[in-house]
């Protein structure tokens, strides 16, 4: 059994080649996509990425897999779509779509801005868990009764009204690209993953002592929000240079985490260092 709540410094394959079947709660990722930023020299092999993910993913656990697509000679490349399909076809059900909206998007001419990414959830049949985040309503609706439609005689089909301020949010998310770690150490890597939306997957698609993975851990994200979440975590990374970076922001992510709460002995929190 593999060891969790640690980074491996090595390729994601590697790491999920000793990792059994049916073992992850959730995966959440943004690979290297189409060349855009050279990876030390690393290259990505995502369809058996993708194969060993469905493997290794719990019935009813989900993969985010957060990507876009590089233009070249003014075509985008739709590398994105092709991984999407590709994971339909290894047995992924493709969930929801969603995007990751950057609300500083770089500049690309002759063209609309390119600010955004797409999120890809996939799921291994119906997903187990679904903790849907809400946000505040835009306008209230203060109407006793509202119409939903027609009844099978034709009547109209008065529903309810709903006076909640709050309703359950769309699947276009907004952050500050790159942003959310607000520390040199994690400005250290040239792709931070934003720590909100790390964790508002992980709040959606996950519970308490769930096993989270992400197989470009990077600059350390996902696990950072995995424990300040009260989930275990494993992660791959192959450039021993990023691993310094995770395991500075492991270490201070557990220091937060003890501000909190003393944490139990043997519990869930037993193999964190």
């Amino acid at each position: 059994m593999i060891e969790i709540n640690k980074n491996y410094n090595e390729s994601n394959l590697v790491t999920l080649n000793k990792t059994p079947d049916n073992t992850i709660d959730l995966t959440i990722t943004s690979p290297p996509y189409d060349d855009l930023r050279a990876y030390n020299g690393f290259e990505l092999d995502w369809q058996n990425l993708i194969r060993e993910l469905y493997r290794t993913t719990k019935q009813g656990g989900v993969v985010v897999w957060v990507v876009g697509d590089a233009t070249i000679k003014g075509n985008e490349t739709g590398t994105s779509f092709k991984q999407a399909l590709f994971a339909k076809e290894c047995g992924f059900n493709l969930h929801d779509t969603m995007i990751y909206q950057k609300s500083t998007p770089p500049l690309t001419h002759n063209r609309y801005e390119q600010n955004f990414e797409y999120m890809f959830v996939f799921s291994k049949g119906k997903p187990n868990t679904f903790n849907g985040l809400r946000e505040p309503r835009k306008y209230t609706d203060n109407r006793t009764k509202k119409a939903f439609g027609r009844n099978k005689d034709n009547s109209v089909d008065l529903g309810y009204s709903s006076k909640d301020e709050t309703r359950l949010r769309r699947n276009v998310w907004k952050y500050f690209a790159g942003g959310g770690a607000n520390d040199k150490i994690a400005s250290q890597h040239p792709a931070i993953f934003p720590e909100q939306l790390a964790n508002d997957h992980i709040l959606t698609w996950s519970k308490d002592g769930d096993l989270v993975y992400d197989p470009f851990m990077g600059s350390g994200t996902v696990a950072k929000m995995s424990i300040l979440n009260n989930r275990n975590w494993i992660g791959s990374e192959i450039s021993s240079e990023y691993c310094n970076i995770i395991e500075e922001r492991i270490k201070k992510a557990w220091e937060e985490k003890r501000k909190e709460k003393d944490l139990q002995t043997g519990t869930l929190f037993e193999n964190e260092m």
